[in-house]
C-alpha cells in the first residue's frame, strides 16, 4: 500500500516529487522519501513520518538534479518501525540504482537464498524492496557485461526479473548516469500510469502510482503502463518501452477501487469513483431483496470512501443521503508518559455523530468494506446511542474472508471478522438490525463493465483465489507471523498503526 513517483524533467525535480507525494500520501503515512541525480551522483533524503513532516526546506535544497524519485510508505513486508527500511533503496553496483516499490513479493525467502548462494548479494534488512533491487541490479549486471547500457539490456533485465520474482510489484528506479526506468508485474495487481509534460525545452515525463498525482502536477496522463511492460526514460528524455513478461494479463486489484485509491484517480481505464457509484447501485439491489426500503429512513455514509456508494444507494432506493458522522481529521499518536499504559484511541475520537440526523429514524450505514468489525460495531452503538430508531448496515464490499499477500496489510485470517462466520453471526457481532454485504460476482461485473479489456481482478481476499498461483499454507504462515510481530511493535511504540489506516481507517 506505497504510492511511489518518478520524474525525468527539463528543471529540478525535488519540488515535483514533493507536491506529487503529497497527492499520494493517502497510500502510506508511515515513512516517506525522495531520491534525485545529477549527472551520475544520488542525493536522498528519507525517514519516517508524512511528507510534510520528512521534507523541510534544508533537505529540498540538498536534493539537486532534473530526475528523481519518490515513496510514500505504508509497509506491508518488513519493520514498520525501522528507518532502514525507508525508502528508495540504493546499492551501487552495477553504475548505481535507487528503486521505489508498491506491492509484495511472495517468493522473498526463496530469492534471499539465491541471491545469498548464487548472486553473492548480501540482504541486510527484512525487506522484500531491498531482495527486488538486488534481483534487478544482478540483472542489469548479467545483462550489460561488458558493453554499453543500452535499453535493449534493461528490457533483458527486466524480463529476467519477471522470470524469478512472484507476487506485485510496480517498480521505478534509476540507474546513475543512464536514466529512469519502471516496469509493472505481469499481472498487473499494483498500478502504474505514466505521463507527459510538452515544454519549450521538449517533453518530460512522470510515472506514478495513481493518474492524480500526474494531473495534480500539471501533466497529462498519456496511459496506464501494461502488464509486465518496462519504460525506459533515458538522460536525454528519449521515452523507450517494450513487453518483457511471456505471458501477461490484466488483473488489478479490487482493493483499488473499493477502497485504496482516491476516488479521482482513473486506474487501468476505470474512474475509482465512477466505479464506486457502480458498487452502490448494485448494493441497492441488494438491499432492497433482502428487506423492503419503505422500512429505511434515512442513508448514512461511514466517512469517507464510502459516500459514493452511499449516494448512488441512496438515489436508487429513493432515500435521503446524509451526513450523519463528522470525521476529526487532526486525530495524531498516543503518547506514552512515565507511569502511564498504552492508551488505544477510541472511534470515538475519529468520529462524532450528528443527533439529528440519528434520532428517532432508521437509519442504513453504508461502509466500503467491513474487516474487523470491532469498529463497525462501535459505530452501530453510537448510532443507537445517537437516538437512531433502527441501525441498519450495508458494506459496497462483500465479506473479507482470506488473507491479502498482494501489498495490502490486511489482519491476520484468525482476526478477519468474515473469515469463519457466516453473515448472521456478524450481524450479531456488531450488533445491527440487519447486515446486507455485496455480492461477489456483482463486484466484479459492475467495476469491469467500466473496461472490458480487462482480463479480471485481484480479488483473494474476498475470493480466496491467489492469481499468481505459488501462494502456499506455509507464505500464509510467513505472513501472518510477520504480522503479527508487526502489532507488538506497534503497541510497544504507543503509536496505533492499525491495517488499513488510510483514507478510511475509521471505518473499520
Amino acid at each position: 500500500m506505497c504510492g511511489i513517483v518518478g520524474a525525468i524533467s527539463k528543471s529540478p525535480v525535488n519540488q515535483l516529487l514533493y507536491d506529487a507525494l503529497l497527492l499520494l500520501q493517502h497510500r502510506g503515512q508511515d515513512a516517506a522519501g525522495i531520491v534525485t541525480m545529477q549527472g551520475t551522483k544520488c542525493f536522498m533524503h528519507k525517514a519516517r513520518g508524512m511528507v510534510r513532516d520528512v521534507f523541510r526546506t534544508r533537505n529540498m535544497r540538498a536534493l539537486p538534479g532534473n530526475v528523481g524519485l519518490g515513496q510514500v510508505r505504508y509497509p506491508t513486508a518488513g519493520n514498520a518501525w525501522s528507518e532502514e527500511e525507508a525508502q528508495p533503496f540504493y546499492v551501487n553496483a552495477p553504475f548505481g540504482i535507487v528503486l521505489v516499490h508498491n506491492g509484495n513479493l511472495t517468493n522473498t525467502t526463496a530469492l534471499k537464498s539465491e541471491l545469498f548462494r548464487i548472486d553473492r548479494r548480501h540482504i541486510n534488512t527484512e525487506s522484500d524492496t531491498e531482495v527486488l533491487i538486488n534481483i534487478l541490479a544482478h540483472e542489469v549486471e548479467v545483462a550489460a557485461r561488458d558493453l554499453p547500457l543500452t535499453p535493449q539490456a534493461v528490457f533483458a533485465a527486466v524480463s529476467a526479473v519477471h522470470k524469478r520474482v512472484k507476487g506485485s510489484y510496480a517498480v521505478i528506479a534509476l540507474i546513475a548516469g543512464h536514466g529512469l526506468l519502471a516496469f509493472r508485474d505481469p499481472f498487473g495487481i499494483r498500478p502504474l500510469a505514466i505521463g507527459q509534460l510538452q515544454t519549450d525545452d521538449g517533453l518530460e515525463y512522470m510515472v506514478a502510482s495513481e493518474s492524480v498525482a500526474i494531473e495534480g502536477t500539471g501533466r497529462h496522463v498519456l496511459r496506464d503502463v501494461a502488464p509486465g511492460e518496462a519504460v525506459f526514460i533515458d538522460v536525454d528524455g528519449r521515452l523507450h518501452t517494450q513487453q518483457c513478461a511471456a505471458h501477461p494479463s490484466l488483473h488489478p486489484c479490487m482493493f483499488e477501487f473499493v477502497y485504496l485509491a482516491r476516488p479521482d484517480s482513473v486506474l487501468d481505464g476505470i474512474s475509482v469513483y465512477q466505479a464506486r457509484l457502480n458498487l452502490g447501485e448494485t448494493l441497492a439491489q441488494r438491499v432492497i431483496s433482502t428487506m423492503p426500503p419503505s422500512q429505511i429512513d434515512v442513508v448514512i455514509p461511514i466517512p469517507e470512501s464510502s459516500r459514493p456508494s452511499a449516494m448512488q444507494l441512496a438515489q436508487k432506493l429513493g432515500k435521503p443521503y446524509r451526513e450523519g458522522f463528522v470525521k476529526n481529521r487532526y486525530v495524531g499518536r498516543t503518547f506514552i508518559m512515565p507511569g502511564q499504559a498504552v492508551r488505544k484511541k477510541s472511534v470515538r475520537q475519529k468520529l462524532n455523530a450528528i443527533g439529528v440526523e440519528f434520532k428517532g429514524r432508521n437509519v442504513l450505514l453504508v461502509d466500503d468494506s467491513i474487516v474487523r468489525g470491532t469498529t463497525s460495531k462501535e459505530i452501530v452503538q453510537m448510532a443507537r446511542e445517537a437516538g437512531a430508531n433502527k441501525v441498519y448496515m450495508a458494506s459496497a464490499a462483500p465479506p473479507v474472508r482470506y488473507p491479502n499477500v498482494y501489498g495490502i496489510d490486511m489482519p491476520t485470517r484468525e482476526e478477519l471478522i468474515a473469515a469463519d462466520r457466516s453473515i448472521e453471526q456478524i450481524r450479531e457481532y456488531i450488533g445491527a438490525d440487519a447486515l446486507i454485504y455485496q455480492d461477489v460476482d456483482a463486484m466484479k461485473r459492475v467495476v469491469g463493465a467500466l473496461n472490458p479489456k480487462l482480463d479480471g481482478f485481484e480479488a483473494s481476499c474476498f475470493d480466496g483465489r491467489y492469481i499468481t498461483g505459488d501462494v502456499s499454507v506455509e507464505d500464509f504462515a510467513a505472513i501472518e507471523a510477520q504480522r503479527s510481530s508487526a502489532r507488538n511493535d506497534d503497541e510497544d511504540s504507543g503509536d496505533e498503526r492499525t491495517p488499513l489506516a488510510l483514507q478510511n481507517a475509521d471505518s473499520h
